[in-house]
Parts: C-alpha cells; structure tokens; sequence
C-alpha cells in the first residue's frame, strides 16, 4: 500500500502533502522533526489526512493532484474525513 497525506501544524496554518509507502514511519518522522524540511521548518507535526493507494504511480498522481489544488481543497479534503482535526496518528500507530 501507498500512502497520500497531509500534515498540519498547531494553528492549522501550513499544509504538507506527502505521499509515501510506510505511513506509521513517515508520520512518526515529521512528528519528530526529522521529516521533511518543510514540515520540521513550519512544526507541521499532526496528520490530519491520508488515503491508500494500491499502487505507487497512483499515489504520486494524487500527490501531485493535491499539491496543484488550492488550500481550499485540502481543507475541504480535511473536513470531510476529520472534521475535528484530530491528530490521526494514533490511529495509525
């Protein structure tokens, strides 16, 4: 499985969209602040969002999607699987 995923910060003010092959990892790896520079520069540490994906040139295509979307688009992604913006690590975990 393949995994498309966005990470927030505290104030819900910056989006990171990733997308990898090992979620629980990944996710502990931004959470720690030893991800990607974006996230560790802008402390986008909670995982509001994700989807699979079977195969991983479908996972890049929705990558890519997403990051071209707007910001509304991702939020309304967000909303509609974690209205509450839950941190969604613990249930991955």
């Amino acid at each position: 499985m393949y995994w498309v995923y966005i990470m927030t910060n505290a104030g819900h003010t910056v989006l990171y969209t990733g997308v990898t092959s090992n979620l629980r990892r990944r996710a502990a790896q931004h959470r720690s602040g030893s991800g990607a520079g974006f996230t560790a520069k802008y402390h986008a540490r909670l995982l509001v969002y994700f989807e699979a994906s079977r195969d991983a040139m479908g996972a890049i295509a929705r990558e890519k999607q997403l990051k071209a979307g707007s910001r509304a688009t991702k939020l309304a992604l967000i909303k509609r699987m974690n209205p509450e913006w839950r941190d969604l690590y613990d249930e991955i975990a």
